[in-house]
Parts: structure tokens; sequence; C-alpha cells
């Protein structure tokens, strides 16, 4: 299901993008389009993770670099049954997350210094459980060639603005081009909208299920999403076609309208979270078996109230 679902989204973009290059250069203009989509599509599935971790200025971390928050992903993805993904800082103050990587096997994890310091260890856990949630329903992939593709719409849309409307290349002249600028990142922002909003609940089922606790993932979404009102992060402000990879929308602090968020509204997750707790869903047996998030890493924390990084 999600390999066609991967299918679908790929194939939607890729006519949206060669949709704008007709707009912009005609049918020659939608050749080439065709052929960046292409190559855009095959370089995006290798390397997609890459350039978003390059975006956010993400630094990669070990056991001896961070043992508290590297110990809180190791756990959980025992827990989950997942292979170790690469663990990521990114210095932002922004308290956020998100995961990237085409499968388990060549997954990541990214959290900023923000979160690291703001929340307790156990929310924590909730986010990261949450994102690891994320690479076990192989939401990384889709979710993070949308956001190259997105992207490369957006820049396209730009090109027409600056180069677009002439008669010779532009079978609709100046309406072609106004279309191209509003519609198309328009509709990649409505593809963005559609795979967040949809994934988010299941990722936060299933990661609280992984941490046992929906009360810890529960107080993490709330004080992130307080924060992302204050505090602007100027990463995601530069790259928008990523915000939909966060756990909060990071580009919140910035007066979005809620009809076009990427993400479902935060107090609709607690709810759904805390109904866990009431139907008595709060600790769900690990997929492998694992002996709880009660590990080092807490005891750790509550021992010396030192630094994540």
């Amino acid at each position: 299901m999600n390999m066609i679902r991967t299918a679908m989204l790929l194939a939607f973009m890729t006519a949206l993008f060669m949709g704008v290059g007709y707009l912009v250069g005609g049918t020659g203009g939608m050749m080439i389009a065709f052929v960046v989509a292409a190559g855009m599509n095959l370089f995006s599935y290798w390397n997609a993770e890459k350039m978003v971790l390059k975006m956010h200025h993400a630094r990669e971390v070990d056991e001896r670099s961070a043992p508290e928050y590297y110990g809180i992903v190791r756990d959980l993805a025992r827990n989950a049954g997942l292979p170790m993904p690469r663990v990521f800082i990114i210095e932002n103050q922004q308290p956020n997350a998100f995961a990237t990587g085409r499968n388990p096997e060549n997954a990541a994890v990214a959290a900023t210094t923000g979160l690291l310091s703001r929340l307790s260890p156990e929310e924590v856990a909730g986010v990261m459980a949450h994102e690891l949630a994320h690479v076990q329903n192989r939401d990384t992939l889709t979710m993070t060639i949308t956001a190259t593709i997105a992207g490369a719409i957006s820049m396209l849309a730009n090109f027409a603005l600056f180069f677009g409307g002439g008669r010779n290349n532009n079978p609709l002249g100046f309406i072609g081009v106004l279309i191209a600028i509003i519609v198309a990142p328009l509709a990649a922002m409505m593809v963005q909208m559609a795979i967040s909003r949809t994934r988010e609940y299941a990722a936060d089922r299933r990661g609280a299920e992984i941490c046992g606790q929906p009360l810890w993932l529960a107080s993490a979404l709330n004080k992130i999403a307080r924060s992302a009102r204050q505090i602007v992060n100027e990463d995601a402000e530069r790259n928008p076609s990523t915000a939909h990879m966060f756990i909060i929308n990071p580009l919140s602090g910035q007066n979005m309208d809620n009809l076009f968020s990427t993400h479902p509204d935060t107090g609709n997750r607690i709810a759904a979270l805390q109904a866990m707790v009431q139907g008595g869903g709060t600790a769900s047996a690990p997929s492998a078996g694992g002996s709880g998030i009660e590990g080092p890493w807490v005891q750790a924390r509550r021992q010396r109230k030192g630094p994540w990084s």
C-alpha cells in the first residue's frame, strides 16, 4: 500500500511539475520539465534525506557526543523493532523534530537544541517515538520526496514570474504565468497537507505505543506548539517545502492560516492521545518485545541535570 501511495504521489508531483513547465515554455518547456522531474525523482530517492538535513544545518551525533539523547533513540528503536537510525541535532531554539530516509535501514531522526533543552526526558522520548513511528510506517520517503519536488515547483514558479509570459514560448501568455505562480505551488501545498494531516495521527498513536505513555507525547506537543508560535525557525522559513516533515508546523510563528496548515490541529492530536489513556491504551506492548523506556538515559538524566549535547 505504501509503495502504491508513493508511486501515485510521484506521478502527481511529476505531472504538476510538467504542467508548470508547459505554462512557462509550452511543449518544449514541458519536455524539459519531464526530463528534470525524472532525474529529480531518481536523485530524491537516494539523496533527499541528505538535502533536507543540510537545509536545516543538522549535525550528526553519537553515544559519546550526546549520550542521553542518543540513548533515548536507541532504546525506542529497540522497542519498535527498528534498526538504529542516524541521530542528528539542529542548532535552533524552536523546539521541533523530524525524521527522514528512504526506508528504516537508511533512516535519520533530528531534534532541535530547543527541543532538547525545553522538554523533559520523558517528553523527548514521546517526540522521538513519534518520529520513529514515521520511520516504521515508511512515511519518511513520501514526506522527503514531497518536500524536494514541492520546493522545485516553487522555484519553477518563481522562474515563471521573471522569465515567463512570452507569446513564443507560453501558450497561455500572462494567464499561464499567473497559473504557474499561484496554482501550482498551491497544489503542491495541498498535497503536503493531505500527506501530513493523515499520517500525523497514525504516527502519534504508534509513537505512544512505542514509548508506552501517550501523555508524554501529549505534553510535548503542547509545549512545542506554544513555543513554535513565539520562536521563528529561520531555516524552515527559507525552506517552507519541508514544513510538513516536522512534528509541529515550524512556520506557525509567521501567522499561517489554519486552513493552509500542514498539520492537524494540535488540540485534536492531544485529545486523541488522552483518549488512548482513558481507553486503556497507555502501554501497548512494543513490537520487538522491548523492556520499556525506563532505560539508562532516564536514570542518568534524573541523577545529573546536564546538557543534552
